[in-house]
């Protein structure tokens, strides 16, 4: 069609503006976002307010205002289980209408079908069960990517500096968390350096943390990262979090999973290479009969 290719996302994302904190984890922040739709040829990205304006537009409102006198939509790819308009009125065979009805105003439309891998729907919410029992490996190959988090390095109470093992601490400013507890990590460095580590991601129990952080610890690096924005792999679960009685306590913890950690990268592979299995790992296929009602959630593109 010679069109330039627009996806268009919403912030929040709807289930945020009406459940708040008990909307389901984010698997991506808007800039990771934003990063991997550019590399995937998206020219641009158009992101929506969702407010009350917005939920308060009917299905055939937000076609005409939004996406034909606000976008100049020709062409509209939708997922197959789309809903959009007040009470989710609106799907792919209103859009069809509307688009046709309109003429040379309308737009055309098509749907993608689910997505499945070893005949299972492909969905964030499967993704997020994957990620709270660890499964990493099966993560990737849903997402087509290794899981990642990050942010920029930020100064904090420098405790781990005391007791041998200093961390690169991040903010994680989204909640809930798609994940807690401490893992063995691969840290990238904005240069595309690599360092096996560990790292505890959530709210530190036992030092009274106001803020859910992620701190990483890395195996033989010695430098400054404060204000270097670091992306930080999750490879294996090692634990839990835990409120421990005292400081010495924490410290002997610590250590303990520095060992498990580095045991863990000694049989598996080091931080030179991809931590985890992509190059032979099928890709999520289109499934053409593959039943969507199969999973319950419908938000396998809300993450």
């Amino acid at each position: 069609m010679g069109l330039p290719v627009a996806v268009v996302v919403f912030e929040p994302q709807p289930r945020e503006f009406f459940a708040g904190d008990q909307a389901p984890p984010r698997l991506t922040r808007l800039r990771e976002k934003v990063r991997l739709l550019g590399e995937s040829g998206v020219d641009y990205v158009l992101c929506l307010p969702f407010n009350e304006h917005l939920r308060s537009l009917t299905a055939v409102e937000f076609v005409e205002r939004v996406l034909v006198r606000g976008l100049g939509v020709r062409h509209l790819v939708v997922g197959d289980d789309f809903r959009f308009g007040c009470d989710r009125r609106g799907d792919f065979n209103l859009l069809a209408e509307v688009g046709e009805r309109l003429g040379q105003a309308g737009f055309s439309v098509e749907h993608t079908r689910t997505f499945a891998l070893d005949d299972e729907r492909v969905s964030s919410t499967r993704v997020r069960t994957l990620l709270a029992s660890g499964n990493f490996a099966q993560t990737a190959r849903m997402l087509g990517r290794p899981f990642h988090l990050g942010g920029r390095v930020i100064a904090d109470q420098k405790l781990g500096r005391t007791i041998g093992a200093p961390t690169a601490n991040m903010p994680l400013p989204r909640l809930p968390l798609a994940l807690r507890g401490v893992f063995a990590v691969v840290v990238e460095l904005p240069g595309g350096e690599r360092f096996n580590g560990v790292a505890n991601i959530g709210w530190r129990p036992t030092v009274g943390s106001d803020r859910p952080l992620l701190e990483a610890h890395l195996f033989d690096f010695d430098g400054d990262l404060y204000g270097q924005r670091l992306t930080v792999f999750p490879c294996a679960r090692l634990r839990g979090e835990q409120k421990f009685d005292d400081f010495a306590a924490l410290k002997q913890q610590i250590m303990a999973d520095q060992a498990r950690a580095r045991g863990y990268f000694a049989d598996n592979r080091p931080a030179d290479e991809h931590p985890l299995p992509l190059a032979s790992a099928p890709l999520a296929r289109e499934a053409a009969n593959f039943d969507a009602s199969a999973d319950g959630s419908a938000d396998h593109d809300d993450g």
